[in-house]
Order: structure tokens, then C-alpha cells, then sequence
């Protein structure tokens, strides 16, 4: 699977979201710049297993700390799959728009929480763009869970540079605010410019700061590391060989999964292939840093439980 959660050429079914490029095609000119209403979840699917207020459990303890359930045709389906299959996700959403849709589509569903958004793709200058940051803070200061949110300084991006600052200061000040947040991180050519925001906002000391797929350099993974915050890895991350450095490099007791799926557009992924690419990530940063794999995914487990553990 190739395929990451933002590619608008895989999917076949109409979005509500306008979708401005493809991911694989944004991310990497970032990285080059040098060189349907459905029903609520359904309850009598989920594991028996399943704690009121916890995550759904299963025993190789998969979570997905970072994916996007609302691209599906039908999300609450999908998450009755998960459900089904004991995997526990962090869905997180890219507008306001998105993360009110998401909510009420997946407020039900246990074994998801929803993260309140604005993806710095979808940040725009001028009144529109500052009436959307506004909301996305406000909705950051009301919600546990805060993502996608963060900066891409990528060629593709650079006009709404100012403005994604801008709301991304926004939203960290409502974190720093509340406190007990969850946020997932996006960075691409920005992790100095995200630590930063979030260091003169108070963000870090109060909240738990998960960078998605990190792409930054090795200092800045350093600084992040020393600042406490937790990195979400996955088969994108590890197809680089920087990836699975920095999979080397962070604590263990930082390390979560992602998925990073569905796409945007594109073929469907079915909750069988979530849990396949979880545990492929599993196993591979298992071999990878030389450890135990059953002990790693036990760690892991834990450390999503944690974060995941109340709505």
C-alpha cells in the first residue's frame, strides 16, 4: 500500500471536501524544494471486549493514531469494521466543515475518537481563511482531540505560509488554554517553525503533541524528543530510509502507530487492510530498533490506550 490518507486520484466517490492535489504529489514537492449521511455506529458489532468510554481492545492491541476515517463512503461502516477487528483509531479531519461531519457521523463508535482540524492544505488568506481558523480553535478548545493541524512550508504552499501560522498559533493558544489535549501533528519542512508555535503558546507542557509521519531533520527530531512529544509511524514513514531512522531513534515510550488512510479519492480500504498495515508497521519497527516485537506492541498498546482513553 502506497497510497497515503490525502490522494484525491484514489477514490472514486464525491467528497464534500474539496481536495487541492495529491498527497503523494504535495508531500513530496514539500520535501523536493531543495533537490452521505450514515448510521451510527453499530453497537451489536462491536467486541465484546469493548470498555463504555475506552477504545476497542484486541490482543495484539492495535491502535491507529492517525487516519481518516471521514474520507470513506461510509465512515461509521468502516468503523464497525475496525471495531470488529479490535483496532482502536485516532481519526482526524482537515476543515471545521470536516470535523463537525465527522463527529456526528462517528460519535458513536467507541472505538474511534475524531480529531477537530484545519490541515494546512485547506488554509486559505483573507477573511474566509481567518473565519476558519477562528472556528477550528474554537472547536480545538472544546474537543480532546485536536487534528490535522500543523504547517507545510512546501513550494506548494508557500502563499498561505503567513496564514497557516497564523491559524496554527490560534489553535495552539486554545490548546495551551485547556489543556488534556491530544493533538496530531502535520510538519513538512516546518517541525522547527510547529515546535516553536507551540513552545511561545505553552502547548507542550499540558498536552500530548503527536507528530505525523515526521519528515523533519535529525536536530529537529532531537528537539522534539527532548520536548516530550510522540511520534506516529507508519508504512509511508518507513518507506524512506530516513523514516526508519528516526523509527530507530525515538523512545519507545513515544513510539505510536498511523495508518493514514482512507484516501481522500480512491479505492476503498477496508478495515482487514488497516489492520494488516498496522501490523506491518508493528513488525518492522520491531526489527528495525532490534526489539522484541510482542514486547513493542505491548508498549505501544499501552501508550495509545492512554491517549485514547476517555472521549
Amino acid at each position: 500500500m502506497t497510497a497515503a490518507a490525502c490522494h484525491p486520484e484514489h477514490s472514486t466517490v464525491q467528497r464534500t471536501v474539496e481536495v487541492p492535489s495529491t498527497r503523494s504529489e504535495r508531500r513530496e514537492a514539500s520535501r523536493s524544494d531543495d533537490a452521505k449521511a450514515a448510521p451510527a455506529c453499530h453497537p451489536e458489532r462491536r467486541p465484546k471486549a469493548e470498555v463504555e468510554g475506552s477504545p476497542a481492545e484486541s490482543t495484539e492491541g492495535l491502535f491507529d493514531l492517525h487516519c481518516h476515517l471521514d474520507f470513506a463512503e461510509d465512515p461509521a461502516e468502516l468503523a464497525a469494521g475496525l471495531a470488529e477487528r479490535g483496532v482502536g483509531c485516532l481519526s482526524v479531519t482537515v476543515t471545521p466543515e470536516g470535523y463537525g461531519r465527522a463527529a456526528a457521523l462517528l460519535g458513536a463508535c467507541g472505538n474511534v475518537r475524531v480529531g477537530a482540524g484545519l490541515h494546512p492544505w485547506w488554509v486559505e488568506a483573507g477573511p474566509a481563511g481567518e473565519d476558519a481558523a477562528e472556528q477550528a480553535a474554537a472547536n480545538a478548545a472544546a474537543s480532546r482531540y485536536v487534528g490535522e493541524v500543523g504547517l507545510d512550508f512546501g513550494t506548494a504552499h508557500a502563499s498561505t505560509r503567513d496564514a497557516q501560522i497564523a491559524a496554527f498559533e490560534r489553535i495552539a493558544r486554545a490548546c495551551a488554554a485547556e489543556g488534556g489535549k491530544v493533538l496530531s501533528i502535520h510538519a513538512v519542512k516546518s517541525a522547527g517553525k510547529v515546535l516553536d508555535v507551540l513552545e511561545r503558546a505553552g502547548a507542550l507542557a499540558e498536552n500530548a503533541c503527536i507528530f505525523h509521519w515526521f519528515s523533519g531533520t535529525s536536530d529537529e527530531l532531537q528537539r522534539a524528543i527532548r520536548a516530550g512529544c510522540r511520534f506516529s509511524v507508519g508504512p509511508h514513514m518507513l518507506a524512506s530510509k530516513r523514516g526508519r531512522a528516526y523509527a530507530q531513534a525515538v523512545p519507545a515510550k513515544r513510539l505510536l502507530l498511523e495508518t493514514d488512510e482512507p484516501p481522500a479519492s480512491g479505492p476503498a480500504v477496508p478495515p482487514e487492510e488497516f489492520a494488516r498495515l498496522l501490523r506491518g508497521a508493528l513488525a518492522e519497527v520491531a526489527s528495525l530498533r532490534r526489539e522484541d516485537p510482542a514486547s513493542l506492541a505491548d508498549r505501544i498498546a499501552r501508550t495509545s490506550r492512554d491517549l485514547l482513553a476517555r472521549p
